[in-house]
């Protein structure tokens, strides 16, 4: 959470496109030695959810357009910050809070995300401006997730550090959310309350693809295991019994003759 509001900081100063690329590789380097720590199975996990958050991000800012980075491209900490988020979620049903509070610790968290959508439609449009419908429409999405998936844990942190993310990120202008979503015109807070709901559909994704590809790679290696271990055909069989019921004909005498 510090590398994360830190890394924020740094772009909001950033001038030139080769400084948030640094930047990029950065983040990406902190990930790469922060999923060491994960079994293995997470960092597949991890490393899938870079792929999907990205297509995720350009189809929702350079495409849809219902947010934009400063420098109006898609910056290179952006895959791998949401891998950073997704390592957080994943490792945080080890920490001491969630083993010694359980359950409590995302009914609190659920309780933030329900007070932060309720204020975002009726107290706070009188100091920001903006009705945030679209924030208070992702709390059904992280409530059912937070009260009925056995991946709880993983929710309630990433809502934790998304908020973070999102409430520095557009403090120092890294983005900005547009007043109202292009095609919907849906009114948006800046940034939207509980946007981390869309979570909810990022580990969806992730959990199907890696899915597929521990059936894709079991189905390869047992292919590959079949091709290179040699068998014997149905042919060779009767030519081999041949041979043998042949060998069997000749005496020992013959044989010494040969």
């Amino acid at each position: 959470m510090v590398f994360t509001a830190l890394g924020l900081f740094a772009d909001s100063r950033v001038t030139a496109l080769w400084q948030q690329d640094v930047l990029g590789v950065l983040s990406f380097t902190a990930l790469f030695l922060a999923a060491l720590k994960a079994p293995p199975a997470l960092r597949v996990q991890v490393w899938i959810c870079v792929a999907v958050a990205t297509g995720y991000e350009v189809f929702g800012s350079l495409i849809w357009g219902i947010y934009h980075y400063r420098m109006h491209n898609l910056p290179l900490y952006v895959p791998a910050g949401h891998g950073i988020v997704y390592l957080f979620g994943l490792l945080a049903v080890q920490t001491p809070l969630i083993q010694r509070h359980g359950r409590r610790v995302a009914y609190a968290v659920l309780g933030a995300a329900t007070a932060w959508a309720m204020l975002g439609v009726t107290v706070m449009p009188a100091f920001t401006g903006r009705v945030d419908v679209q924030g208070a429409m992702w709390l059904p999405y992280l409530a059912w997730f937070l009260l009925r998936s056995p991946r709880w844990p993983v929710f309630a942190a990433i809502f934790v550090i998304v908020a973070e993310l999102e409430i520095c990120g557009t403090a120092f202008g890294d983005w900005y959310w547009m007043p109202y979503a292009p095609w919907t015109h849906i009114p948006s807070g800046n940034p939207p309350s509980v946007v981390a709901g869309g979570y909810c559909v990022i580990d969806a994704s992730v959990l199907g693809l890696t899915w597929a590809y521990r059936v894709g790679l079991n189905t390869i290696i047992t292919r590959i295991a079949r091709t290179t271990i040699p068998r014997i055909g149905p042919m060779a069989r009767l030519l081999l019994a041949r041979r043998v019921n042949s060998a069997e004909a000749v005496s020992p005498a013959s044989a010494n003759l040969i």
